[in-house]
């Protein structure tokens, strides 16, 4: 299925029209989606059904077997043999044992299936966004996908207890009504009033909960937008003394989201009254009933008890498969946005192998707009010759991050296309992003940014996610040649030192050296730096020149060079404006030629 297909799915009507972001799955698909994921667990699958339905038994053989002691009361007063009724009383002791017994195996054993197919979507969530094309991103905007992979999938995951928690009541229910059939079959009719009411409530309900859920959902992601915009925007907002703005922004968000949910609470709440309703007319239906019976000596007192009481232990779980209603319908709200991101097709690119040296870099006519009708880069035209080193430079906004982000695989182009060729084989960026699969391109092109993320773990692990299976000694080496084994040697623990979001054991410059480390570890023969170095002006500076220049030594790279005098060291230097090449040239054609360039170069030296 595609992901128009199920864009066009949407359970939500009010989300119709709303083509910018990503798709959400409809109620068939969701369906499919979860039957496949319980379907590859066959064992467990089995064992929650067998014990939810043995616990199901028990719960309901009690009613019965109390009603049959009812019955055996008046005998042993006509009779007085009492072993009968001392069986029964047995018989029940157990019956209940064992339910208790049953009914904590089952619970177990629904909450951990669940946990397992809950499991498996959020890899698969997480998988799909981390490998979703760039334009897609971008249409979406990063509050939605966020929301999918943070707020829908701990919902999701949250409400597994009330999922199995339905999934039990609904065998016992079914079970209850084959019950109530072996009692009398006017008995089951009488259970069967409570129905209509029951269908008059949902009738009511769904129609209204359904949109209420998606809208919250929504607007829940729409302050998810707003809010990470604005940290993430942190500084522009500042420099614009846009912080009022902003706030207003995500108060407007934050109360819309809650005037959805509370505006849920009342709708349940009215709900909960046709429930109490319902309950009210099941009960008078069976005793009446139950009352008729047995003066016309139809049914026994026993009989009649035991449909009572097995109608009263079944509140527990009518009121929880109806009350459920409002967990289930948020959480098929947030798992309809899980699986409408995991359904997204996987690429399926043609098989490339490893490349075999230092790789040529031709980009043919290559043009992005982020929004259509505003190109970034126009029509650019770029060769690199294997084993050498281009510098791009110019003002910003000039195009170069997309281009080298178009180079590194990390942005699709919108027209055009980028050839990597290691002389035998060929990897080609286009604009159809599934031509190429994500992990054949980290062998051929590696992309550090000026921005880069430290994930929670070991310094050690920090290494090992680029190539699994390195060797500690591999690992020093590869320190040694980014400059940071020094320093790493400095800490207490070394390498298995925590590092990540919530430690202060880096600076800034040193998580920059980490990023070259990682970019190393996976040797790939293709570089893109973009401003990977431009901490050099912090205390680090002459460590990280180093590690960049040991980084493309022996590589074919592209640099968006922060420093000129960087830039100087390549063997071309690119100059861009209003995403156009402008000149190419080394440092010294180009000072010598008094362009563009050579202003820069007078600017930034100061001669």
């Amino acid at each position: 299925m595609t992901s128009d297909q199920l864009t066009s799915e949407r359970t939500d009507p009010a989300d119709q029209g709303t083509t910018d972001l990503l798709p959400i799955a409809s109620l068939r698909t969701t369906g499919r989606a979860v039957l496949r994921r319980l379907r590859a667990h066959p064992a467990q699958l089995t064992a929650a059904l067998l014990l939810s339905t043995a616990s199901s038994a028990g719960t309901v053989g009690m009613p019965i077997v109390l009603g049959a002691l009812v019955d055996q009361v008046p005998v042993v007063a006509r009779t007085g043999d009492s072993a009968p009724l001392i069986m029964l009383i047995i018989a029940l002791v157990l019956i209940m044992l064992v339910t208790v017994v049953l009914t904590a195996a089952a619970g177990r054993a629904l909450q951990r299936l669940a946990a397992q197919v809950g499991a498996d979507l959020r890899e698969r969530v997480v998988q799909r966004a981390l490998r979703l094309d760039t334009k897609v991103l971008e249409r979406a905007g990063h509050g939605d996908i966020a929301s999918r992979v943070t707020d829908d999938v701990e919902l999701f995951m949250g409400a597994i207890p009330v999922l199995s928690g339905v999934t039990a009541s609904l065998v016992t229910v079914v079970v209850a009504a084959i019950g109530f059939v072996s009692l009398d079959w006017r008995l089951a009719l009488a259970f069967a009033a409570v129905l209509p009411v029951h269908l008059f409530g949902l009738r009511w309900y769904l129609p209204r909960s359904g949109p209420m859920y998606a809208a919250e959902r929504r607007l829940s992601a729409e302050r998810s937008r707003v809010l990470l915009s604005s940290l993430r925007g942190r500084p522009t907002v500042t420099a614009y003394q846009m912080a009022e703005l902003q706030s207003g922004r995500l108060r407007r968000a934050s109360q819309s989201a809650l005037e959805a949910s509370i505006g849920l609470l009342k709708l349940v709440a009215r709900f909960a009254l046709t429930l109490n309703f319902a309950e009210a007319v099941g009960l008078s239906a069976v005793l009446a009933t139950g009352f008729l019976l047995v003066r016309a000596d139809l049914v026994t007192v026993g009989a009649v008890t035991a449909a009572a009481l097995l109608f009263h232990r079944l509140f527990g779980p009518l009121g929880w498969l109806l009350m459920s209603v409002d967990d289930v319908q948020r959480a098929g709200a947030a798992l309809a946005r899980m699986v409408g991101v995991s359904e997204i097709p996987d690429p399926d690119p043609t098989p490339l192998p490893k490349p075999r040296g230092a790789v040529t870099v031709r980009a043919d006519g290559v043009g992005h707009a982020y929004v259509e009708g505003h190109l970034v880069l126009d029509r650019v035209e770029l060769e690199i010759p294997a084993g050498s080193s281009v510098a791009l430079v110019g003002a910003s906004g000039a195009g170069k991050t997309t281009l080298a982000g178009i180079v590194g695989g990390a942005i699709t182009p919108t027209v055009g296309t980028v050839r990597l060729s290691d002389g035998e084989h060929e990897l080609v960026l286009s604009a159809d992003p599934a031509a190429v699969d994500e992990d054949e391109l980290r062998d051929w092109v590696g992309i550090v940014a000026q921005e880069t993320y430290v994930f929670t773990g070991t310094l050690r692990e920090e290494l090992t996610l680029a190539r699994p299976g390195i060797t500690d000694a591999e690992i020093w080496d590869i320190l040694e040649a980014v400059s940071a084994a020094g320093w790493v040697r400095a800490l207490p623990e070394e390498l298995d030192t925590p590092v990540g979001p919530n430690t202060a054991v880096l600076s800034a410059a040193h998580v920059q050296q980490l990023a070259l480390a990682r970019l190393l570890a996976r040797n790939p023969p293709l570089v893109v730096l973009d401003e990977a170095t431009a901490e050099a002006g912090s205390a680090g500076a002459r460590q990280l020149e180093a590690a960049g220049r040991s980084l493309i030594k022996g590589r074919t790279a592209l640099i968006v060079a922060h420093r000129l005098t960087q830039a100087r060291e390549c063997d071309r230097i690119v100059v861009m404006d209003a995403g156009r090449i402008v000149e190419s040239g080394s440092h010294d054609e180009l000072v010598a030629a008094g362009g563009r360039y050579a202003t820069l170069w007078h600017t930034w030296s100061g001669h």
